[in-house]
């Protein structure tokens, strides 16, 4: 029977900055610097799971496994009526920025597990045997005569007589059964309980109960469980009835917005180790102007250099190596940017459409060094050096810049990120400093708020610009999110943003205001929809636009 069932949170909401440093095309810069296809280019995420645990019992009732398909409504509907819910961990993106790009893709957990997350029991013996006892134990108190799930323990994990490490998964791993079912990767310690699988669309469960199941990985089909390679991706594809400039720049059309791939291994140290790593990501598709190493000499790395072929092309965004040890780890390469909220990969933000302020005041990319060290429980800071803004392996007009900060975890709720900027930032010009504030709050376990603020000075340019962004997300379940976003951008009549190709005035800074309202929705573990609804006004430029767009994502 189905004695439980973990939801993950649907979307990722990453608080991470990927790569990317837009440059805007319509933007003005002085002679010296060019100004020829320069474009703009983020896991963090905590998540929310809860585990509807329960049993159905009568006395002349045995145990058994069965398929999920068959169960999957009656699971849902008897935990909705009789079952107690076991919130395992809150919703939280706590240390967003903090994953941002650095620990990229990967997620965060608290630093004290969940009950769901604590290490099983293991039971020697015959599995039918500790079944009866599993439902002895079950039958009882409880509401209808059905016991919620024990807070203070996992379930144990019953092994079978031989080693499972290599053997494939048969039918009888597609169950909703407990997870003695599963088969135990001993060898190198990881155990991978089947679950319900990610193969049929969950549409019924937008409103109520979702059940998404594991999402299938490519890890799965071309390395072993216990690999310390990890390879994936996505494919995403868009629409928009407009374009605004800041990656929805080819309008009223389909388009392959990211086909994306990656191949890491994680610097994973253990037991006061000192373990490497490293990471490489390719992609494809009409962003690939918007996440090239921009601020490049034209012609180097993928700036240039024959990689587009009208509005797709090719990108490399990241290739670095990494070392790690207990509390810190240094990278070195080319990567992402810690600055900022939003990211350029798409799986890891929740609105299709970007923000004024990553577009136009974050970089993307460097390449350099940056370091993270673990100061305790609640603060970890960051340091290191780049040249300059957008660079993958190459300085312009000699770059050179810091880069770092700290993330700080104010409560179980609340975290505060940032990060700075300073120096010669390369195309962007000499004697500059930036910075990102990001404040992340979980107002409840379904409500996040989050605050930013960006700025950008550069004294050689006399670049002066601002801008504040919220974001209200709610989950209504694992299969459907909501969010909105509102936005307030104050650029400058040097360096500031023309949107549409409109005509920056002649003296003094001006403001652009951006409100959208957008919706995840997940039929199934590896696929997402991104609908929203974009307006933009710039009382100084006398323009306002309504953008209606959406989006895809298979993840892999």
């Amino acid at each position: 029977m189905c004695a439980g069932y973990s939801f993950q949170f649907p979307y990722d909401v990453t608080p991470m900055k990927l790569l990317q440093t837009r440059v805007r095309k319509n933007a003005s810069f002085p002679p010296d610097l060019p100004t020829s296809n320069v474009t703009p280019f983020l896991t963090l995420h905590d998540s929310v799971v809860v585990t509807l645990s329960f049993s159905l019992v009568s006395k002349d009732w045995e145990l058994r496994t069965m398929k999920c398909t068959a169960w999957i409504y009656a699971c849902a509907i008897a935990g909705g009526m009789f079952a107690n819910n076991a919130m395992a961990q809150g919703l939280r993106q706590p240390l967003s920025v903090r994953p941002t790009a650095f620990d990229y893709n990967h997620y965060l957990q608290d630093d004290i597990a969940s009950p769901s997350d604590a290490v099983a029991e293991v039971v020697e013996g015959n599995a039918d045997e500790a079944t009866s006892s599993i439902v002895e134990e079950s039958v009882g108190e409880g509401s209808h005569g059905v016991t919620a799930a024990h807070t203070d323990s996992a379930a144990p994990v019953y092994h079978q007589a031989a080693p499972m490490a290599s053997a494939p998964v048969d039918s009888s791993c597609q169950t909703c059964g407990p997870t003695y079912a599963a088969p135990a990767c001993s060898s190198c310690g990881c155990n991978t309980g089947c679950g319900c699988g990610s193969l049929g669309l969950d549409l019924g469960g937008l409103v109520g109960d979702c059940c998404l199941g594991d999402a299938w990985t490519l890890k799965s089909q071309v390395l072993s469980e216990c690999s310390p390679l990890n390879i994936g991706g996505w494919f995403a594809m868009g629409y928009a009835t407009d374009a605004n400039d800041m990656f929805l720049d080819v309008p009223d059309r389909i388009n392959v917005t990211q086909a994306w791939m990656f191949l890491e291994k994680l610097a994973d140290p253990t037991c006061g180790n000192i373990d490497w790593g490293f990471r490489a990501d390719f992609m494809y598709g009409v962003d690939a102007d918007d996440t090239q190493a921009f601020g490049n000499d034209p012609g180097e790395w993928d700036f240039q250099n024959g990689f587009d072929h009208g509005v797709y092309g090719w990108a490399i965004p990241q290739l670095y190596g990494e070392l790690a040890g207990d509390g810190w780890s240094v990278k070195a390469g080319h990567f992402y940017t810690l600055v900022g909220y939003e990211v350029v990969t798409a799986p890891d933000n929740f609105f299709y459409s970007h923000a004024m302020t990553m577009f136009n005041s974050e970089p993307f990319t460097h390449t350099g060094v940056i370091g993270s060290y673990s100061v305790s429980d609640n603060l970890e800071v960051y340091a290191g050096w780049t040249l300059g803004w957008d660079t993958g392996f190459d300085q312009f007009n000699d770059g050179s810049s810091f880069l770092g900060g700290f993330s700080a975890t104010l409560s179980d709720d609340v975290t505060f990120t940032y990060i700075s900027t300073a120096g010669n930032f390369g195309w962007r010009g000499d004697d500059g400093y930036s910075h990102s504030m990001v404040l992340d709050t979980q107002l409840t376990d379904n409500v996040n708020y989050v605050l930013q603020s960006d700025l950008v000075r550069v004294d050689a340019t006399g670049e002066d610009n601002v801008g504040i962004n919220q974001y209200f997300l709610y989950s209504v379940n694992d299969c459907l999110g909501l969010g909105t976003r509102l936005e307030w951008w104050k650029g400058d009549s040097l360096t500031g943003y023309a949107p549409h190709g409109g005509a920056l005035p002649a003296t003094g800074s001006h403001s652009y205001y951006a409100a959208t309202f957008g919706a995840n929705i997940r039929p199934d573990a590896n696929l997402i929809f991104r609908p929203e609804v974009r307006y933009d006004w710039s009382p100084a430029l006398g323009y306002e636009e309504t953008i209606f767009a959406v989006d895809a994502i298979l993840t892999f």
